[in-house]
């Protein structure tokens, strides 16, 4: 009974149909986030200085209550996670943008695993605290976009290459309007799911900070 109703969910059969595109992103993913983990370990402790001053300032400012308003943070949060989405849906109409996707998702795992790497390196337990309600809250849900639309941007992009090849284009005319469309609406939840990101860490995760600084210090 279990296995009929996740056969009819359009998601689950989704993700099977294309399992294989999910674990390579998967795992692309993951090394990105190692990979930047590593980077930390390989700054000089002059830079690691500099890095952790920019971050004693940004701490000061919460403090202050100086800091950039909720708005202000949701706009660019918002926009900087939609233009990174809408690059990647932008490469795989382009055919020849493979590639850039997973260096992209790969970039994407790398700024995350450098941001709880740093954090932990230079302020331990504490630094582990501070990235997990500074980091984790926002991204347990974007991390899943950028998954989602960098396989389906993959998996667009080699369909289109594999009609092009195989030249069939009397069946590619005939179903790329709906191919298209599905395409599109994809990216709109995406963006959906952006918007609640974005709303997490504009007004739920400075909150959090501000408490675990406070108990920091």
């Amino acid at each position: 009974m279990r296995k009929k109703m996740s056969n009819s969910n359009p998601l689950v059969q989704h993700v099977q149909a294309h399992s294989s595109i999910y674990l390579f992103i998967i795992t692309l993913f993951l090394m990105g986030i190692i990979f930047g983990a590593i980077v930390v370990n390989s700054l000089s402790f002059a830079q690691k200085e500099d890095l952790y001053f920019y971050l004693s300032k940004f701490f000061s400012e919460m403090e202050d209550g100086s800091m950039t308003s909720a708005e202000e943070l949701f706009r660019q949060s918002f926009l900087h996670n939609v233009k990174y989405l809408g690059l990647m849906w932008l490469l795989g109409i382009s055919i020849i943008g493979l590639p850039l996707i997973f260096v992209l998702l790969f970039m994407k795992g790398v700024v995350v695993g450098f941001s709880v790497g740093f954090l932990v390196n230079q302020m331990g337990w504490s630094g582990f605290l501070l990235s997990f309600v500074s980091v984790l809250p926002q991204n347990i849900i974007i991390i899943p976009a950028f998954i989602f639309i960098g396989a389906i941007s993959a998996n667009f992009s080699l369909t289109l290459i594999r009609k092009i090849f195989m030249r069939q284009t009397s069946s590619m005319q005939f179903q790329m309007i709906p191919f298209l469309s599905r395409y599109v609406i994809f990216m709109v939840v995406a963006i959906g799911i952006v918007t609640i990101a974005a709303s997490i860490e504009a007004y739920l995760s400075p909150a959090l900070m501000e408490a675990v600084i406070g108990k920091i210090k």
